[in-house]
């Protein structure tokens, strides 16, 4: 399946159990990065409009691009009653923008979709001078507790390709490479969702790695997930952990 489609029967799911990002998360780029509430933001592979939320909460003018048209639209639902919002079918490789036409781009947890060397000439193109990317990942942590050990081995038994398209794969050599030598920083949040068997199932079916009904990995999936879930939860709840990854800089 093409990359730009793997979501478009999980929007549903993508919506109620994705996380949002941690208001630390957000005041750095305020605050350290240099984002302000006057400015030109792309919010690109913008999916469901989680991160565009966020800023437009703040007053920034954010100019959502997603291909994928079931996301695009979701976004466009949740977001229509904010003015600052624009919403636009393009990819990263192709945005649709003018030249010079953003102070900031933004990608959350969609940067490893992309086609690195034609989304950098597109960044650059875009971006106004000194003009700065921001990369975010809900970097979900694998170890630490039973539960995260056991629903990342259920990733490696059950999921379609889920070793190929993790993000993780994108290495920090890859990010340094990204960004004009010398400009790249990074900050890390901590954060966590508390999730009841039945959300803990569609935050699994959110993810384009696992196998939907149908699927010959789909009813074993779930059997281990539901035998996962009772022997880690505590009063019912399940702690799904992560560190949010943030890395900006200058092309």
């Amino acid at each position: 399946m093409d990359s730009k489609e793997k979501f478009s029967n999980r929007v549903d799911s993508y919506v109620k159990y994705r996380p949002s990002y941690p208001d630390e998360a957000v005041d750095y780029l305020y605050d350290i990065a240099g984002v302000r509430s006057v400015s030109k933001i792309s919010d690109i592979g913008s999916g469901t409009g989680i991160l565009s939320k966020l800023l437009l909460e703040r007053g920034s003018y954010v100019m959502a691009v997603e291909p994928n048209e079931a996301m695009r639209a979701a976004a466009e639902q949740e977001l229509e009653s904010y003015p600052n919002f624009q919403s636009i079918p393009g990819s990263a490789e192709a945005t649709g923008l003018p030249d010079h036409s953003v102070e900031f781009i933004v990608c959350a947890q969609a940067f490893h979709w992309f086609d690195r060397c034609a989304a950098q000439a597109e960044f650059r193109r875009i971006l106004q001078p000194g003009g700065k990317v921001i990369l975010l990942w809900n970097s979900r942590l694998t170890s630490g507790t039973p539960f995260l050990e056991g629903y990342e081995q259920l990733l490696h038994t059950y999921g379609i390709d889920y070793q190929i398209v993790n993000h993780k794969n994108i290495s920090r050599a890859v990010l340094l490479s990204f960004f004009k030598e010398g400009t790249m920083q990074e900050a890390r949040f901590s954060m966590s969702q508390q999730f009841n068997f039945e959300s803990l199932s569609g935050r699994l079916l959110s993810s384009s790695y696992s196998p939907v009904p149908g699927h010959p990995n789909y009813d074993p999936m779930m059997t281990e997930l539901r035998k996962l879930f009772d022997r880690s939860n505590q009063d019912g709840m399940v702690s799904f952990d992560y560190e949010t990854e943030s890395y900006w800089g200058e092309l």
